[in-house]
This record gives structure tokens, C-alpha cells and sequence, in this order.
């Protein structure tokens, strides 16, 4: 497997992945990475990968790795009973508090049950961290706060050397003559002074250094000597309290160093884990699904990744893809062609695929991407000839061969890769060899894959269905390969036709061609035709593929246009509406003010002349519009005696309209317009056409002024005192008293107040609910023995029903 790796440049492959990692570790996991040994270990890996890409593309800057760093040698340390520095305990707890950020992140999704799975047992131990931080600054030094005995000795250290500084600036100032540079400085752990070499003894002391040319000499005044000292020991007991912190400090990582360890390696895995997601990003892959062994490969505009790092990165040709398509039953392909077409690399690139899946990357190639999970990726590829083993390049070939069967022999769902298979030795003899490995194979393994130059092999497939012929395409205008993949037509040789391109003497080359026979160039010539099939097959395909693409088009533009009608009407139809609304709105406004004009009003003549107000409003915001000729039923006529069901009045048409919609009616001293479906005959035939929207408001329109004139004409004592079962009346703040929640005795002072207001208007009504009845029951009996009041009756059931009356004012 190891061998295989190398052939197929795994892990150059591995060390690109490893440039989209965000930490150490995850790197460094990139760059070891190997296929694991099980499928649900995989599918594994592909569901993280598939995860991680989702969150890293929904998040705005990607998962983020801050403050994950390699603790590893920190915990190999602990494990040996060292103390860890200062430095490391604040790697620790950075690695705490960044892993603590990425949980809390995977926690709020509900779309990567895997990542969750993974952090769900990671333990961040916010204590302890915190505790670092108490006891260890950003430089990685220990606080004066982590220990009152170290804050004791450090004010200490303080006072001693403030001591010895100012002793030292006094010398400087007495004795400046002989003072070299007038600084304080040191010589390892003392303060010393630069002292002029003759006047050494102006300044004594303990000399602790010279100057190279020896004018100069570093002495320690002897005034401070024993200060120096106190300040040594003093340093040492820093030390040894320090180092008890950090030992304090250390135990509790040991104690957990095995919860540490788990969370380094999801920190690790996840990071991984990303880092598929993006180099599956950058190589514009997609997800394999592994398929079961009747389904057939599918891998579509496959690309060699290496190749595709190499012309993005490093300025290298375009990559040409190919497409990989083999149906179940086939389990060995023979794929021929000239040199340098690409025979090479279509293996690597199927190797490389291969791997990837397995290793839970995507696949650089167009979806579906499906491919069987190989329990084993083995390859025969290059040239094993070596000096020092004796071995030349067909015994180099049959040993790693010899090694594949060998790894195979209880494995039969594996990938094999062979590169110019039975080549190095006798032609007839390699071909046999190659034959009847390809035959044993076959019968062995899942998939084989194996170019060649001989041509025995390309007859293979007519004679056993599971085989298959493909080749490498070449360009004989142009001498040289396109490097695309054809399926089903075996290559054939071009050395002749590119002997006499490149200027071959005429002669040598038909000589050759002579040799080779004519069996030889009749089949080339059949794989001539078929190729000359393919790329008309393909010239069509190409075609009906535009006239699909236009269609396609053309159905996008008619279905932009139509629904940009769609919208259109809708849009108009909403104005239209909006246009209707507000011309109600504006007519139902005009009605309320001569309502209440009318309500005030004392003369028949000045209601009749609201009436007409009533009816030029109606004709000027009532929607207009044609009516249909349709049969109306019943027709009223002009002079006849018709009933008016809604008022309880018989009045006589005086005119109709030209649609027979409407008439002019006259009922006492009364004139008014009404549809012609509110009247009936006097036996009861009705108008049976139903009025549209806009027509009916048109009636109410005219029942409003109808019923106001009305309802004022019975008001009013010098009326012709019409008798009607219902009057119609305006229902005001004035006429309307709520009682609701009164006891009885409370209600008539109410309504009795309420019956002098209302007196003018000729109606009142009395809100008091429905609840037992016993109000209801105490307003009746009270309205009875009132002189004001004519009669009183329950409203409507669109007015209240059973919970108003109304009473009719005398």
C-alpha cells in the first residue's frame, strides 16, 4: 500500500492539502494522511467533510482555529513528571478557551450531527483556565497575585534594589573623576560600576570585569557587596517560589492530561476536517457516493489534482479532463494509444480518485461523482530498474506485480493499476504474460486498469464481455495528443504516420509499412473509421446539445414575459380596486356629513333636498358600467303598483332606466331610486338578475339616503304619518347609551339622561347585554311606564341582537 502511495504521488497530494490547515497539528495530520482500512471509517471522514464544508461556506470568515495551539511535547512532559513552564501553561489554556468557542458554535447548528458528535465529550475546564490566567501573564511570567508569600519576597527584591541604586547614585556623584561612564550596570547577577583602571582605588570594591583594552574595569562598590548578596538569596527564594506555582499548577494538568489529550485530537480532526472541506473548495469537487456492484462508475470531467495545483500555482498547461464511465459488468479495461498521450496519467488520475474518496475528500469532478469503495488501491506504474539490485525493467515490473497478487489473494473488492503491462521483454512473449494476468485478474478482482502497446489485447473485448477498450486520442494534423479518453475504440499506432511527418526518408517508412502487413493497416484503418463515427457521433451530440440549450433559453425568456404579464395584471388590478376603495371611502365620508345634517334637520323640504345630495353623490363615486341584455325575469313597468320589501312600503314606478337596473319609485310624499332587484310585484314575482359588486354598492348607496329620509320623515309629527313595521335611523354618539355592568335602579338614571338627548333623533339605543336577562328585563319594565317612550323592541342580530334594545322617542 505504502509503495502504491508513493506511485501515485499521494503525498505530494497530502502536502497541498496541508496548506489549508489552520493549525500546527492539523498539518502535520494532512501531511500523514493514509486511506483508512474500513468503509463505515470513511463514510466517517466523507460526513465531516461534508459537514465542515457547509458550516465553513454558511460562516462569513470560516471556523475559526484561534488559540489552538500543539500542546502535545507540553503533555509528554507531564507525563514524565516534569514542570511546565509558564509559556506552556498559557498554550494549555488558550487551547481550552479556543476549543470552548468552536463547541459553543457546532452546539447552535442543527445540521452537522457529526461535528457535534465529536465535541459533544470534549471537556474545556473554564476553571482551570481561568486559574492560569490568575497565576500566569501574557508574558508567561508568574504574578505577584498567584502567591502572597512571592509578592512578599518580590517587594523585597524591590526595597533591595532601590537600596543598592541609590548607594551606587551616590558613589556616581562623589566620586565622578574616577567614574568612566556614570551609568549603573551589571555583570551577571551584581551591580557594578565602570571605574577608570588608575583610579581603581579611588572606588574599592570586588572587581567582576575589564574592558578589552583594560582601561576600564567593572567594580561592585564594597558598599553594596553584602546587599548583592541579601539580593542573590533573596532571587533564589523568587525562584524556588515560582517553581512551586508551577508545579501547583502542572498537577492539575497531569490530573488531566487524558481529557487533554481527546480534546487535542478533535481540535485535530476538526481542523482536518476543514481542511478537506476547503482544498474540495479550491479543486471545484464534489461528494462521491460509493456504489454497490451493479451500478456503473460515473466520473465525469475527472481532473488530476496535481495537475490542477500545478496550473493554478505553479503556471502549468490547462488541465484536460476525462470521463470515466464503466458499466457493472466490466472488470478489466485495456487502454491503448501512442506515447505521451495521457495513458499514464488517466491511471494516476483514477488512482488518485480512488484515494481521495476513501480518505473522505471530494472528488474534482462534475456530479454525480460514483465510484465503488476500494478496500485496496494497488499500482504497477514507472520503471523499478535498478543497478544496485541487478534489476533491469521487466524483472523490476514483475516483482511489484508478483507483490499485488500477493495482497489481492483474500481482497477481491481492490483497484488495480498497471502501466505498460508484459513490456521490458520479447513482444510475443510480454503479450501472453500480459494476457493471461489480465485474464487472472479478472476473475479476482473488482477493477483493472492497464495500458499497453499490444495489440493482441485490444481483442480481448470480443471475447469476453468483461472486458473493455479505450485510448488515448492523437491529433494527426498536428502530430500530437489531446490527451481526451475514448471509450469503446481501441488507440492505434501512429509511429509511421509520424515517421514521415517529421521528414522520415519516404522510402524507409513504406518499406515499414510493407512490414507490418496488410492485416495490421486494415485494422488501423477500421479504427480510423470508427474514430471518423465517433466525432460526427459527437459533432451531433454537440449540435443537439445548442438546440437544447436554446430551447431551454427561449422557454426561460417566455416564462420571464409571461410572468412579467402576470405581474402587470396584477398590479393593475390592485389600482383599480384601490381607485374603487377610495372613491367608497370618499362617498361614505359625504353620506356621514349629511347624516347628520339631516339628524338636525326640522323641515320635509330640506330633507329632500339632502336626498338630492344623497343622489349626486351616488352618481358621481358610484362605480360605472355596462349591464348585460340579460333576461331579467320580471319586468315592473311604469304606472305599476310594486312592493318594496326592505322599507314594508308599496310604492309606484314613476320611470326605468335603459337596462331595466333601475327604477324611480314614489311612496307617500317620497321619490327615490332603488335597483331593480329590491322590488317585487304585488303577488311576488321578483327581478331575479343578481347585481354585480359595483351594483350593489349602488343600492346600498340608496338605501342609506332612503332609509335616513325615512327615518326623519317619522320624526317629524307633520309627516303623512306612514305606518311601517322597521324604521331606518342614523345611529350616533348622541342616540346610544352602554349600560352594561349597571345594576337597574343605576341603568334608568342613565337612560333617562340619555332619553333627553336623544329626543331630537326620535331614537335611542340602550346597550345593557345579554348576561341572565334580569337587566334586560328591569330596562323593559322601566321604557313601558316612560311618557317619552312610543315603543321599544331588540335589535337586530347584526345590531346586537338580544343584548340592545331600541326605543322609539315620542
Amino acid at each position: 500500500m505504502d509503495e502504491t502511495l508513493e506511485l501515485l504521488e499521494w503525498p505530494r497530494l497530502c502536502q497541498h492539502l496541508s496548506t489549508f490547515s489552520a493549525t500546527k497539528l492539523g498539518a502535520i495530520a494532512a501531511r500523514h494522511l493514509v486511506p483508512p482500512p474500513t468503509r463505515e471509517e470513511t463514510l466517517a471522514l466523507l460526513a465531516q467533510t461534508k459537514e465542515a464544508y457547509l458550516l465553513d461556506n454558511d460562516l462569513t470568515s470560516g471556523l475559526s482555529f484561534d488559540g489552538i495551539k500543539d500542546i502535545g511535547n507540553a503533555l509528554e512532559r507531564v507525563e514524565l513528571l516534569g514542570t511546565l513552564s509558564g509559556e506552556e501553561l498559557l498554550d494549555i489554556a488558550s487551547t481550552l478557551a479556543g476549543m470552548r468557542r468552536i463547541r459553543r458554535l457546532l452546539d447552535d447548528r442543527e445540521d452537522i450531527p457529526t461535528l457535534q458528535n465529536l465535541v459533544s465529550q470534549v471537556r474545556t475546564y473554564p476553571d482551570l483556565e481561568r486559574e492560569i490566567h490568575h497565576c500566569i501573564d501574557d508574558r508567561g511570567q508568574v504574578t505577584d497575585r498567584a502567591s502572597s508569600k512571592l509578592a512578599d519576597i518580590r517587594n523585597k527584591l524591590k526595597s533591595l534594589r532601590d537600596k543598592i541604586y541609590g548607594i551606587l547614585q551616590r558613589i556616581i556623584q562623589r566620586q565622578g573623576g574616577a567614574i568612566q561612564q556614570p551609568t549603573i550596570t551589571q555583570r551577571g547577577d551584581r551591580y557594578v560600576l565602570a571605574v577608570k583602571a588608575p583610579q581603581k582605588d579611588a572606588i574599592p570594591g570586588v572587581v567582576h570585569d575589564t574592558s578589552s583594552t583594560g582601561s576600564t574595569l567593572y567594580v561592585e562598590p564594597s558598599a553594596v557587596v553584602n546587599l548583592g548578596n541579601t539580593l542573590r538569596q533573596t532571587q533564589r527564594q523568587e525562584k524556588r517560589e515560582e517553581e512551586i506555582v508551577l508545579q501547583g499548577l502542572t498537577e492539575k494538568i497531569t490530573a488531566i492530561r487524558k481529557d487533554l489529550e481527546h480534546l487535542l485530537i478533535i481540535a485535530t480532526t476538526l481542523d482536518l476536517a476543514t481542511a478537506k472541506a476547503r482544498y474540495s473548495y479550491w479543486l471545484e469537487a464534489n461528494p462521491p457516493r460509493f456504489i454497490e456492484p451493479e451500478e456503473a462508475i460515473a466520473l465525469r470531467q475527472l481532473r488530476h489534482p496535481l495537475l490542477v495545483w500545478q496550473h493554478k500555482h505553479e503556471q502549468g498547461n490547462e488541465v484536460t479532463p476525462i470521463n470515466v464511465q464503466i458499466r457493472p459488468e466490466i472488470r478489466v479495461v485495456a487502454i491503448t494509444g501512442s506515447n505521451t498521450g495521457g495513458k499514464t496519467v488517466t491511471l494516476k488520475t483514477v488512482g488518485l480518485a480512488a484515494l481521495m474518496a476513501k480518505s473522505g475528500l471530494f472528488i474534482p469532478a462534475r456530479e454525480p461523482v460514483e465510484l465503488p469503495w476500494f478496500s485496496q488501491v494497488c499500482a504497477d506504474i514507472g520503471d523499478e530498474q535498478s543497478l544496485q539490485q541487478s534489476l533491469s525493467t521487466f524483472s523490476g515490473h514483475i516483482r511489484r506485480i508478483g507483490r499485488i497478487v500477493e495482497a489481492i489473494a483474500t481482497d477481491p473488492q481492490s483497484l488495480i493499476l498497471l502501466d505498460e503491462i508484459g513490456a521490458g521483454t520479447d513482444p510475443a512473449e510480454g503479450s501472453a504474460l500480459a494476457i493471461s494476468l489480465l485474464k487472472y485478474l479478472c476473475d479476482r478482482v473488482c477493477l483493472t486498469i492497464a495500458s499497453t502497446h499490444y495489440g493482441e489485447l485490444k481483442a480481448l473485448k470480443y471475447q469476453d464481455t468483461r472486458f473493455e477498450n479505450a485510448s488515448v486520442e492523437f491529433d494527426d494534423v498536428t502530430l500530437s495528443p489531446t490527451y481526451r479518453l475514448l471509450w469503446g475504440i481501441p488507440g492505434r499506432s501512429n509511429a509511421l504516420t509520424i515517421a514521415g511527418r517529421l521528414g522520415l526518408s519516404e522510402e524507409i517508412v513504406k518499406e515499414a509499412s510493407d512490414r507490418v502487413g496488410s492485416f495490421s493497416r486494415e485494422i488501423n484503418q477500421t479504427i480510423v473509421g470508427l474514430e471518423q463515427q465517433r466525432k460526427q457521433q459527437e459533432g451531433k451530440a454537440k449540435e443537439a446539445a445548442n438546440l437544447l440549450q436554446q430551447a431551454e433559453k427561449f422557454y426561460e425568456e417566455v416564462s420571464q414575459k409571461a410572468q412579467s404579464l402576470q405581474e402587470r395584471e396584477r398590479t393593475l388590478k390592485l389600482s383599480q380596486q384601490k381607485a374603487v376603495n377610495d372613491a367608497i371611502a370618499t362617498a361614505k365620508a359625504e353620506i356621514n356629513k349629511i347624516m347628520r345634517e339631516l339628524s338636525q334637520q326640522q323641515t320635509m323640504q330640506k330633507a329632500q333636498k339632502a336626498v338630492q345630495s344623497l343622489q349626486k353623490i351616488d352618481a358621481e363615486y358610484s362605480p360605472k358600467f355596462e349591464a348585460p341584455n340579460a333576461d331579467l325575469g320580471y319586468r315592473p313597468k311604469v304606472g305599476e303598483k310594486v312592493r318594496i320589501p326592505r322599507l314594508g312600503q308599496t310604492a309606484e314606478v314613476l320611470s326605468i332606466n335603459e337596462n331595466g337596473t333601475e327604477l324611480n319609485v314614489r311612496f307617500g310624499l317620497m321619490k327615490m331610486s332603488v335597483p331593480a332587484t329590491d322590488i317585487e310585484s304585488l303577488d311576488g314575482k321578483k327581478v331575479e338578475k343578481k347585481p354585480t359588486i359595483e351594483k350593489r354598492q349602488q343600492t346600498t348607496l340608496r338605501q342609506s339616503s332612503g332609509q335616513a329620509v325615512q327615518g326623519k320623515k317619522e320624526t317629524k309629527e307633520e309627516s303623512s304619518k306612514l305606518s311601517v313595521p322597521k324604521v331606518a335611523m342614523v345611529r350616533t354618539s348622541q342616540n346610544n347609551v352602554d349600560i352594561r355592568g349597571s345594576r337597574v335602579f343605576q341603568a334608568e338614571s342613565q337612560i333617562e339622561q340619555a332619553i333627553s338627548v336623544a329626543t331630537r333623533a326620535g331614537v335611542l339605543w340602550i346597550i345593557h347585554g345579554k348576561g341572565t336577562g334580569r337587566l334586560r328585563q328591569g330596562v323593559h319594565e322601566f321604557l313601558e311606564r316612560h311618557p317619552q317612550v312610543d315603543r321599544f323592541e331588540l335589535a337586530p342580530q347584526n345590531e346586537g341582537g338580544s343584548g340592545v334594545t331600541i326605543a322609539y322617542l315620542q
